[in-house]
This record gives structure tokens, C-alpha cells and sequence, in this order.
């Protein structure tokens, strides 16, 4: 089996993450320092890797997460429940690129770099999104270990939340103020097994 990309997850927060990713991986329990390499194959699509945080399981990997919880299974199946910064990435799509990016869609946990292990000239670089929004949430926004993405917390065309025109709000300005970087890149590794680090 042929890999494309070879995904790099480590935890380097001060406290234990619980990271997830789907549809490759499924979930692991990382304490700070903790690496875990998920083998991604070409054709990914629609991946999401994301860190959950106050998770407590039991031995048959059943319980809960404060932040990021996948319907209460350490193995995830299905997207995590917000708030949880996403890394996201898709390989070997059109014109043989990869696409990945930093989504704060579903709010924001944990602070997150999203990276090549060995950037090509001119190409991709890391993105970031390590500000303390956790921090300087806005309280109607702020919820137990993170903070939500508006259209979490009130839904509605105001937000950007269903189609149609909208424009910036000052909730959408305050993440993107605060993470300018966690827009997306596509590039060609430069590799035929590319190595990207989260």
C-alpha cells in the first residue's frame, strides 16, 4: 500500500491532548511530548485531526471529552463536537495537490501548527493558529475549555452561517485577527511520501 503522506501528531501542550482524526487514525491519547504517526493514503479526503481536552475513558475506550468529544469513544468515527481547532488536509486531489489548512469552523481548544517536515522553496509553509483565544473569548462565544465559533453558539445568515451573502462581523474579525495564518495551502510535496507535521 502506497502512503502520500506520512502525518506527524504531537503534542506540545503542557497538559495530556486526546488527539482524534478521521477518516484515517481514529483517536490516541498523547501526553506532552507524545508523537503518533497516522499513514495516510493517496485519495484522502475530507481529513480532520483535532485535539480533545478533560477526556476521561474507561478500558474499552468509552467515556467523554470537555472539548472536541466524537460520540464518547476514544477511536473516532465521526467529527468531533465543537468547540475544537481543526487541522484538515486532503492528498493527491486536483492536478495531483494537496490541500491542507487550519479551520476554526467548529471554535477553537487548543492552539495548533500545521506544517511540511521539509517545506519546498516557494511552497507551503507552516500555519499557525497559537494565540490564547481561549483566553480573551468573548463570553457569549466562551464555553468550559474553549471557545465557539459563532455559528455554533447562534447560527443565523448574520454569521455566515447559511448561504447567501454576509460580511466580516466583529466575532469573525476577532479569530482572524488573532490567527491571521490558519488559512489553507495547496502544494505538490516534494516528495512522492510526503511528511506533514501537526
Amino acid at each position: 500500500y502506497t502512503y502520500a503522506a506520512t502525518i506527524e501528531v504531537r503534542n506540545n501542550c503542557p497538559y495530556t491532548v486526546w488527539a482524534a482524526s478521521t477518516p484515517i487514525g481514529g483517536g490516541r491519547r498523547l501526553n506532552k511530548g507524545q508523537t503518533w504517526v497516522i499513514n495516510a493514503p493517496r485519495g484522502t479526503k475530507m481529513a480532520r485531526i483535532w485535539g480533545r481536552t478533560g477526556c476521561n475513558f474507561n478500558a474499552a475506550g468509552r467515556g467523554s471529552c470537555q472539548t472536541g468529544d466524537c460520540g464518547g469513544v476514544l477511536q473516532c468515527t465521526g467529527w468531533g463536537k465543537p468547540p475544537n481547532t481543526l487541522a484538515e488536509y486532503a492528498l493527491d486531489q486536483f492536478s495531483n495537490l494537496d490541500f491542507w489548512d487550519i479551520s476554526l469552523v467548529d471554535g477553537f481548544n487548543i492552539p495548533m501548527t500545521f506544517a511540511p517536515t521539509k517545506p519546498s522553496a516557494g511552497k507551503c509553509h507552516a500555519i499557525h493558529c497559537t494565540a490564547n483565544i481561549n483566553g480573551e473569548c468573548p463570553r457569549a462565544l466562551k464555553v468550559p475549555g474553549g471557545c465557539n465559533n459563532p455559528c455554533t453558539t447562534f447560527g443565523g445568515q448574520q454569521y455566515c452561517c447559511t448561504q447567501g451573502p454576509c460580511g466580516p462581523t466583529e466575532l469573525s474579525k476577532f479569530f482572524k485577527k488573532r490567527c491571521p495564518s490558519y488559512d489553507g495551502c495547496a502544494t505538490y510535496l516534494s516528495t512522492t511520501h510526503g511528511a506533514i507535521s501537526v
